[in-house]
Formats: C-alpha cells, structure tokens, sequence
C-alpha cells in the first residue's frame, strides 16, 4: 500500500484573503469572475499587501550549500488529474460514497445525450484538445469546470501541424482520460519519494508561448512601443510586439536573468533541438518548423528579452548535449531551464512513454553525479492541453491563473512523500530562486533597478511557499535512479 504524507498547514486550510478558500481537498467557492480565468476575482492593492512577499513563511534561510543548483525541466501540456487524479492523498478526481466517479460531463455529439466520466486512459498517444486562451476560458466555464469535452470537440481537425494549440488530430475525444502509475510509473515514484505539488497551477490562462514567458520573467505583454518596458500590458495570444515568436519579436520587460546577471549567478536554458510544434505562433495552418537554441521560438523565449541581449548573454541558450557535459565536467550552473524538443515533450501526439525517459535520462543524471547533493530539481508541465481538471483557478490578475498541472519536487532535501497543498504557480520557481540566490528581491519595478509596466508582482501573490517543500536537518534523501522504460 501507498503511503504519503499529506500538508497540512493552516495556510493551505484557511487562506483569509479571498483568493481561494478550501479545506481537506474540498472544491473552492468560486464566484462568477472573469470568463478569461473564471474563478475568484483578482485581489486589490491592501490584499496584495495583506499577502506581503511571497506568501505563506517558508522554513527560514536556507543553510550554507544546501542548495548549489535549481533546474527547472518544463515539460508539456498535461493536466493534474490527467496525470495523478488518482494518486493517494492528492486532491485527484471527486468520487461518489461508493467509490465512482462523481463527475460526468455532458458530450455534445452524444446522440443519446449522455455524458462521459473519467475513465483510465493507456493509450501511450494521447490527444487533448485545443489550449489557446478562449479554450482556457471555455473549459473553465465560470468556474463550473466542465467545458472540456465541448473545447475538444470544436477544435479543428486534419491540420497539417499536428501540435497546433487549436487542434484536434484524432478520433478518439480522450479529454477525460486519465493516467496512472501503470502508463508513468516513474512520475508516480518521485512523488512517492520527494513532493508533488498537487496544487499548482500555470500562470497563464492561455498556452505554451505566453508560460514561457511567464517562466522566466512573471509576465507576458504586448507593447505598443519596442524598447520601451513602460509601454505594455498584459497579452496572453500574441505578446511581445504582436508578431509570432522568434527572430522578429521583442521583449523589452524585465526577465529573472537581469537579476541573476546584476548578482553575478550563473544560469543557463538548455532546449532540445527539433520540431517547433506552433510554427513560432497560434497558426490556423503550418508545417512545423526547426528550433535551435540560437534562434528564438515559443518554447525559446530569452533569446528575444532585451536585458539578455544587452547583458550579453545570448551565449547562455544552449543545446540540451551541453546539460549532460556541464554535469560531466562539474560546470552546471547555479540556475538552469530545460525545455524540451518536440518528440520529447509529452505535448499530444508526442508519446507519454517517451517524455518520461528523457525526463527520466535528466533526473538520473544530476542523481548520478556530485552535484545531486546539492540540488533541486522542480519538474512541471506548461499547460493543462486541453486535458480535464476539476479545481478551478484563482484569479490573481488579466492574466492568470491557468489551469492546474502536474508539479514535482525532487531533492535530497525535499520531505519524503509529502504531498503539498499550497495554492501555487510557476511563478513559485521565480520566487524560489529569488529567495536562495538573490538575498529575496523581486521582479518589481519598484525595487530592482529598471522599471516596467507590468501590473502585479507574481511573486508577492503567492499564497504558498516552495520553501515548505524542504527539510534541511534530515537526513539527505539517497538518489532515486530508475529505468528509461
């Protein structure tokens, strides 16, 4: 039998200032909002200050070396209950007394009206549905969660890019699918040694370009002058200069690298190499088309950021082979990104079964080396694909939350089995790395030395704590290296 040790904070319970309130894994109230995030409204500027820097305290500062490294590995678009609805102790798919399923949605093409529960999905190639922003807001539906099969169903078919956000390339409407550990036994083992996250969100209500950005800089905008931070507003479809990503668009905000440069610490994105799956934008029609670390791309944003640029540091997006050497050779920075290439990404149709070993193939090699004493490693997915999930976002801001996805964290350090119930975002990894290597500052216009427009701190509206993850004064967790297949 499964055992897992289950958070049970009053910061996860009783959360006071109206962003989200619940209490042993019970669905939030959530009120009517804004059909753009559908779910509690965003809070005003004396809530922002009531939530003070970051959220619920974490255990204090962290002990000299505990933590050397932070690698971020964003994977992509699966939902929480797509991927551990059923996991033990996590808030997982609602059940009836007698153990069904309690939720059924209502399948428009039914000729018999009827509705479709989850079911357990083994099919290694999965589907999803379309993920663009409106999808975001119609699988929401105020908050009601159940727009999932009708998003599916609407989406285009017999696309020539097959990854395209508002595509659907199969016959089998799979959005109430589930996995367990029998098709990802390797996600399910680290959460049953370190964490999972079973709370945690993306920050965007939207798709993968916009999360990008938000993974490295807490915002995505359109700005209506180049050059000029001052000028832009939250966009979750074409941010940037409204162009698609890559070579011919801009982001003239402030990213976290800008931070870690002005304190001298070291990072670096290594991207897989292959396949753009969106053509650089949200097509109605395309071939896919190569990325490579040297040119920008939806899931290789920094390239385009104007501080990465002016700081000189467009020499610190990589190819993925410079992850496996700079563990060889004891050069892997204090800060790092993986994103994936398509054939690798678990983004539909790409294999489940193949994202898992080259997520596997990364882990087992920061486990088999020096540096896994000293790291941490937090492993997510961008964005929900269309994939069903039953817990309604918080509302924060125009821009998020998005839908929940699966969240891990794997470290010596990390509380064997805990599942954590605080409400977070990617925006967590952010604050995470702000609190070890940059002494807490944030990306606020306010403090850190270059202004921009941007109308929220994400950091500061945290209601967890990644910090609470962790238990310095155990005894280190042992590496947990486990099979590619």
């Amino acid at each position: 039998m499964r055992t897992t040790q289950v958070a049970a904070s009053l910061a996860a319970c009783a959360l006071s200032l109206g962003l989200l309130t619940w209490c042993g894994g019970t669905t939030p109230t959530v009120g009517p909002g804004d059909a753009s995030v559908d779910a509690t409204p965003a809070p005003d500027d004396a809530a922002i200050d009531a939530i003070g820097d970051g959220g619920t305290d974490g255990p204090g500062p962290v002990p000299p070396g505990k933590i050397q490294h932070v690698i971020i590995i964003m994977q992509e678009n699966r939902s929480f209950d797509h991927y551990f609805g059923t996991y033990p102790g996590a808030e997982g798919l609602p059940r009836e007394a007698d153990g069904g399923f309690a939720t059924c949605l209502d399948d428009p093409k039914s000729d018999a009206g009827g509705c479709v529960r989850p079911f357990h999905l083994t099919a290694d190639k999965n589907i999803g549905g379309p993920h663009g922003a409106k999808n975001a807001a119609g699988c929401i539906d105020n908050g009601k969660m159940d727009g999932f099969i009708t998003n599916a169903e609407t989406g285009k078919s017999g696309c020539a890019d097959p990854n395209d956000p508002n595509c659907v390339n199969g016959t089998l409407v799979d959005v109430m699918g589930f996995h367990t550990d029998q098709e990802i036994p390797n996600y399910w083992a680290y959460a049953e040694s370190f964490v999972l996250n079973d709370h945690m969100f993306q920050p965007n209500a939207s798709w993968s370009f916009p999360q990008h950005l938000y993974m490295v800089s807490g915002w995505s905008a359109l700005c209506s002058t180049p050059n000029d931070p001052t000028t832009c507003k939250t966009e979750l479809t074409a941010p940037g200069n409204g162009k698609a990503a890559g070579p011919n668009n801009e982001y003239p905000w402030t990213d976290i690298t800008y931070l870690l440069h002005n304190a001298n610490v070291s990072w670096r994105y290594y991207l897989g190499e292959g396949d753009d799956p969106h053509c650089g934008g949200d097509p109605d029609d395309c071939q896919p088309t190569q990325i490579s670390a040297k040119v920008p791309s939806i899931w290789n944003v920094l390239p385009e950021f104007d501080t990465v640029k002016t700081d000189g540091e467009t020499g610190n997006i990589v190819p993925i082979d410079e992850f496996y050497q700079d563990v060889a050779t004891g050069k892997l920075p204090s800060v790092a990104w993986i994103a994936p290439a398509q054939a690798v990404s678990e983004h539909p149709a790409a294999l489940v079964s193949t994202g898992q070993g080259y997520v596997t193939a990364l882990i087992n090699t920061i486990m088999k080396s020096p540096a896994w004493g000293s790291t941490v490693i937090f492993l997510s997915w961008d964005d929900w694909g269309g994939f069903y999930d039953h817990v309604p976002p918080p509302k924060v801001d125009d821009g998020g939350y998005g839908l929940r996805v699966p969240a891990l964290v794997i470290s010596p350090w990390a509380k064997k089995g805990f599942v954590d119930k605080q409400v977070l975002s990617h925006d967590a990894y952010l604050k995470f790395i702000e609190d070890v290597f940059l002494g807490g500052q944030r990306l606020d216009p306010a403090t850190d030395g270059r202004k921009d427009s941007r109308p929220t701190v994400r950091e500061k509206l945290l209601q967890g704590d990644l910090m609470n993850d962790f238990d310095f004064n155990q005894t280190p967790l042992p590496p947990l290296v486990l099979p590619l297949k």
